[in-house]
């Protein structure tokens, strides 16, 4: 085990491509740390640099004191897992795991020891004698990290080794391997591009874009208070609603503000724009507001809200999912692109909104319904860089 220091991580093609630019990350010891993006952000090119894979054009690894810049794939104690899990067909699962074991010339008692304990924590002890095409997608999941983990590396590098597996196998998974992790201490670099395997797994996420780094904290702070506007959209399932507003001083004299979207007004205390004084200099001027699907509520469920705090809508889509109801409706505003290349236009243009209503909620299709806001989880960005304003 060892803290990994990735200073100023720099990848440029022959061509001129530069996919990943000025990465710069501290994995502590025995950290889960998820790098996150969309795809072709380059999350799995840094992934490849630090593996050895691909040549550092600048930039610097460390792994405890040793640069590993020009030093081989072999040669720097870090075992990964692959996607595609990458198993020898004709090995048993315990020849698989011990493989790397057989190389370094381990004695075949030591050996045998080394993988019963590895089986027994990913719960293989029963196929230990079976082969790949007799195990589900997980089992040889489990015998990949088992053949990585058997070696005992200072590092452990993951490249989406969940994403052939089916949905509820993948739920099970993050939780197995977040555990085994754990059990085992090893430093671990995860790259995905879901962000809900993100959020559930990392000690710590590094959200990265168009090969720059936007923002590395832990999922709540990440959630919480994101840097901006991609990070705020990219984050959190359904995406973060965006749209550009206009926040005015109310003439009212409790020092209120109103917010302007689209044809719709809504009031917010005196005391929540108190909390971040920046905006004061955004007032009357075109800002970018952000609010989550979960800080919407029905009024006709939640009776108790302000009615300045509410906006007017018809719904146009509902989504019942059990637990709770996502219902889809247009407000008359401008939406904003957040640069997440996944996100869907047409949601952009014209203004589509979601709200994560309550189970008990009888909103319908066509219905004229009035939505509470939750104004105090309002999120501010800057109409032109999209950083978050927060201070």
């Amino acid at each position: 085990m060892a803290t990994v220091t990735l200073s100023e991580l720099t990848k440029i093609y022959s061509n001129g491509f530069e996919a990943v630019t000025d990465l710069s990350l501290t994995l502590d010891d025995g950290e889960f740390l998820v790098l996150v993006g969309p795809s072709g952000c380059g999350k799995s090119t840094a992934l490849r640099m630090i593996a050895g894979l691909e040549k550092i054009t600048r930039g610097d690894l460390y792994v405890g004191d040793r640069r590993l810049n020009d030093v081989a794939p072999k040669d720097r104690d870090i075992a990964m897992v692959f996607q595609n899990y990458a198993l020898y067909p004709q090995m048993t699962v315990a020849e698989n795991i011990g493989f790397p074991l057989k190389l370094r010339k381990v004695s075949k008692a030591e050996r045998n020891e080394q993988v019963r304990q590895a089986a027994r924590v990913l719960e293989l002890t029963d196929y230990l004698d079976s082969k790949p095409a007799q195990l589900s997608g997980g089992q040889r999941q489990r015998v990949a990290m088992g053949r990585a983990i058997v070696r005992r590396p200072e590092l452990f590098l993951m490249d989406e080794p969940l994403s052939n597996l089916d949905a509820k196998l993948r739920v099970q998974m993050r939780a197995d391997i977040a555990g085994i992790q754990r059990e085992f201490g090893v430093t671990t670099f995860y790259v995905t591009h879901d962000q809900v395997e993100a959020m559930t797994m990392g000690d710590r996420v590094a959200v990265i874009k168009d090969g720059l780094l936007q923002q590395v904290d832990s999922p709540e702070d990440l959630y919480a208070h994101p840097a901006n506007a991609f990070v705020a959209a990219f984050i959190g399932s359904p995406s973060m609603n965006l749209y550009e507003a206009t926040l005015r001083r109310s003439e009212d004299p409790s020092g209120d503000c109103q917010i302007d979207l689209g044809d719709q007004r809504l009031t917010v205390p005196a005391e929540v724009v108190a909390a971040r004084p920046a905006l004061e200099a955004y007032l009357d001027q075109p800002v970018v507001l952000g609010f989550r699907p979960e800080h919407l509520e029905d009024a006709a469920v939640v009776t108790e809200h302000p009615e300045d705090q509410r906006l007017d809508a018809v719904v146009d889509v509902r989504e019942a999912l059990g637990a709770e109801t996502l219902v889809h409706f247009n407000l008359n505003a401008q939406g904003v692109e957040s640069g997440d290349p996944d996100a869907l236009d047409e949601m952009r243009d014209t203004g589509r909104c979601t709200a994560r209503f309550a189970a008990e909620t009888r909103a319908r299709v066509g219905d004229r319904i009035r939505v509470n806001v939750d104004v105090r989880n309002l999120h501010f960005f800057d109409r032109q860089s999209h950083l978050a304003i927060n201070a």
